[in-house]
């Protein structure tokens, strides 16, 4: 899929993926990589925005409590992916395989410290592969991880990121108390009356507005990635956003206690939210304190959600909207409270389900919905086809392409996910001891707890989500789910290549 036919280049992309010359759905791929030899300024350009630690807390995704209008405005020219999923649930693995195409046990990133290119050195990032095909590219904001090695990557960038990294405090709080606190970690949570550029995210806004003036006079088709942080803790917010809920209002936690006859391996807190300074070590919060977070995280998505409204009046502005691709997505979910967790780190649907939102101009189905099966993993190879690329060999993921043309074709029958574990204590280094590999359908979830070295399978965890939507109950002990327990062992051990949809595509 490139741009809408200009100057004779070709048929224009609804005209493509509609089939109105009864185009199956996946001709119009092959149409599009054939007119992939328009000219470099004919291209699609791509805004790139990555949010941090957002699950589907978003009105377009049904949440009855969230205050979202400019995502939702995005998601009805767009379409929603409804069941996507990362491969890893923390940042920097989920974001590495989402960046290179390929999944955690590829690229061997399982951990915070970790860069992707100690495994796989001359992988072509998702940036690089377009700026190899004349685009240029830039990062404003976390992107990759948002410290250490792994946050830089230079062969994928045309220029010097912006606020890839950052640990001044200045940037994370603004009240008096917190600011005169020490340590990166004060309190989770922050309500201030002060402009939205006093924090990070709205400096990272604020740069990104004039990325897009600066690429619309530079000739060349642009892949501008924009990472806002929030609604990562600690959950500081200006007070507006706070305002906008009712703390009475927001609903307390579905489930608070951990899943019935779930593995110590599966519940084991990461322990990222008993850093701040107004938590306890025990990480037992009274309810007062529940509902205060549930609501910082609230108003940090509605903060959020302005941003990302001011960067696409921008590009209307510019003159833009009908040449850019807009993908947005969240690099993993977040528990607040539900199966007595908080924050990520497992493999769970709280943790591994993501918003991805993808608009493109004059696509077929605008305002659409798919409940299909899809992962982060996909999103290298869709961007590569929207825009008339031909996909990179080793890529590990699907175009999502056909889906956004035909929402209810038959697609994955299941998605993948892994969590490490050490042996005791609450992080790991690199693979950990044991490896969670999870296998979601369209019914259950399946987790095989594996001894890294041995492939020993050590727990089982088996949630149906047709009776037991919010995964409380572990059937794997059940002799009753033998069956089921056999045929999604197989899934996993198949993995993603099994899952693709009978037609090879």
């Amino acid at each position: 899929m490139v741009a809408q036919g200009r100057g004779g280049a070709g048929p224009g992309l609804e005209e493509v993926m509609t089939g109105s010359r009864r185009i199956f759905p996946w001709a119009w791929v092959a149409v599009a990589l054939a007119l992939s030899q328009a000219r470099a300024e004919e291209r699609l350009n791509v805004l790139f925005i990555a949010i941090d630690d957002l699950r589907p807390a978003l009105g377009c995704y049904g949440d009855e409590t969230a205050i979202t209008p400019n995502i939702d405005k995005l998601a009805s020219r767009g379409t929603v992916f409804g069941r996507a999923y990362c491969q890893q649930a923390v940042c920097s693995p989920s974001r590495l395989s989402l960046m290179t195409g390929r999944r955690p046990d590829t690229i061997r990133v399982w951990d915070l410290g970790t860069h992707f290119r100690q495994a796989v050195p001359q992988v072509v990032t998702l940036p690089q592969y377009f700026k190899n095909h004349g685009y240029h590219t830039r990062s404003i904001g976390k992107i990759y991880h948002g410290s250490g090695k792994p946050a830089k990557d230079p062969p994928s960038w045309s220029e010097p990121p912006l606020h890839d990294t950052s640990r001044d405090p200045k940037g994370r709080y603004a009240t008096p108390g917190n600011l005169r606190g020490t340590g990166l970690k004060r309190a989770a949570a922050e309500s201030a009356e002060v402009p939205d550029a006093t924090y990070l995210d709205g400096k990272v806004c604020a740069d990104a507005l004039l990325a897009l003036e600066s690429s619309k006079s530079a000739g060349k088709p642009f892949f501008l990635a924009v990472g806002f942080r929030k609604p990562h803790l600690p959950f500081c917010a200006p007070k507006k956003y706070w305002d906008l809920y009712k703390r009475g209002e927001i609903p307390e936690p579905m489930t608070r206690r951990h899943p019935h006859g779930a593995p110590e391996l599966a519940v084991r807190s990461w322990q990222e939210l008993e850093g701040y300074t107004d938590i306890p070590a025990s990480g037992k919060l009274g309810p007062a304190k529940v509902q205060e977070l549930r609501h910082g995280y609230y108003a940090c998505v509605s903060y959020i959600d302005a941003l990302v409204g001011r960067l696409l009046e921008r590009l209307q502005a510019l003159g833009l909207k009908e040449k850019t691709i807009v993908c947005l997505w969240g690099d993993h979910g977040f528990h607040l409270g539900e199966q007595g967790l908080w924050t990520k780190a497992n493999n769970y649907e709280l943790s591994t389900r993501v918003p991805l939102i993808l608009s493109a101009p004059g696509q077929a189905e605008p305002g659409a919905r798919t409940d299909a099966l899809v992962e982060l993993v996909d999103v290298y190879p869709t961007l590569a086809v929207l825009c008339g690329l031909q996909v990179p060999k080793g890529v590990e993921g699907l175009s999502l392409a056909p889906l956004m043309a035909q929402p209810d074709r038959q697609w994955k029958t299941a998605v993948f996910s892994q969590y490490p574990r050490a042996r005791s204590g609450h992080r790991h280094r690199s693979h950990g001891d044991l490896m969670g590999y999870a296998v979601r359908t369209e019914r259950y979830r399946y987790v095989e707890w594996r001894e890294w070295k041995s492939g020993t399978i050590e727990a089982r965890e088996l949630y149906d989500h047709e009776g037991d939507p919010n995964e409380m109950r572990n059937l794997a002990t059940d002799p009753a789910s033998g069956p089921i327990l056999e045929k999604l062992s197989l899934a996993l051990r198949s993995g993603w290549v099994g899952a693709l949809p009978q037609d090879g595509k």
